[in-house]
């Protein structure tokens, strides 16, 4: 055919536009490192281009500067620290009382039509409307950023996991009934296992969603963090510090991301044999 070479192996042009084709690893890596490059540059030469005054865009070598100046002087890393441990526990509370939850809104209607309507409720509710709330409750110590993270993530983790929950295939269950397997074997044995991977996946999103709220929960009476940095800077106008908080807030949620990649890579090897 046309479309191929001689030797019956799709040309590459055909190969990386065919509806969810593949590329391999080394392309793959080399569009990944040019779909990072490009920003970088295009943000370069903006900088140096004498059109934006550097109040307003910092030039990438100043903000690596202010970087170097946080670590040096201005105790970046327990900056990094103390917004890493923020994150991590609100995410991780949110994790254990909504997979429970989930789990039981995912399987039984009763429970569906009790819980679902209350949490689609509560998930429009922005987080930052809860601050006050959150500082008379809970004070203004550690527990209140991780309780603003967990009221950001909590919701939208439960639905999400639910929906996750009832993608399991009937004919999975019904097959299992037939066995004469009792509610608890069918949830620990055929709901729970076929549903690992998109729970994992979940997981994985709503990590990012708890690293956005970051920012909004070091508004609560903090004094340390890389969001705090950032409002402090606001206030002097330390652009430069504002991009490099941005940038090490994405970094470490990438690096968290990339975490859960792998650990779905391991976990579940058979969904990438090709």
């Amino acid at each position: 055919m046309a479309a191929q070479c001689d030797s019956g192996i799709p040309n590459p042009r055909q190969r990386w536009w065919a509806i969810r084709g593949q590329i391999g690893r080394r392309e793959y890596l080399i569009l990944a490192l040019l779909g990072l490059l490009a920003p970088l540059a295009a943000w370069w030469g903006l900088a140096h281009s004498g059109w934006v005054d550097k109040v307003f865009m910092p030039a990438p070598e100043e903000v690596v500067t202010r970087i170097y100046g946080w670590f040096a002087e201005d105790d970046l890393l327990g900056d990094i620290w103390i917004s890493v441990y923020r994150v991590t526990a609100g995410f991780a509370i949110s994790a254990v009382l909504a997979l429970p939850l989930a789990l039981l809104i995912g399987t039984y209607r009763p429970l569906q039509a009790l819980f679902e309507p209350l949490t689609d409720f509560i998930r429009y509710m922005p987080a930052v409307a809860f601050i006050p709330l959150v500082m008379l409750w809970v004070g203004i110590e550690e527990s209140a950023k991780i309780a603003i993270i967990f009221i950001g993530t909590f919701f939208q983790m439960v639905l999400m996991m639910a929906e996750d929950i009832r993608r399991v295939p009937m004919a999975q269950i019904e097959a299992a009934q037939t066995m004469g397997a009792t509610r608890g074997e069918l949830i620990r044995l055929v709901i729970l296992p076929s549903a690992k991977p998109a729970l994992l996946d979940t997981l994985r999103v709503t990590m990012g969603w708890a690293w956005t709220y970051l920012v909004v929960a070091e508004l609560v009476a903090a004094n340390s963090g890389l969001g705090f940095a950032i409002l402090k800077a606001q206030r002097f106008l330390q652009t430069d510090k504002i991009f490099a908080g941005i940038l090490l807030i994405g970094l470490f949620g990438l690096l968290m991301d990339q975490s859960f990649r792998w650990l779905h890579r391991k976990s579940f090897p058979w969904l990438y044999f090709k």
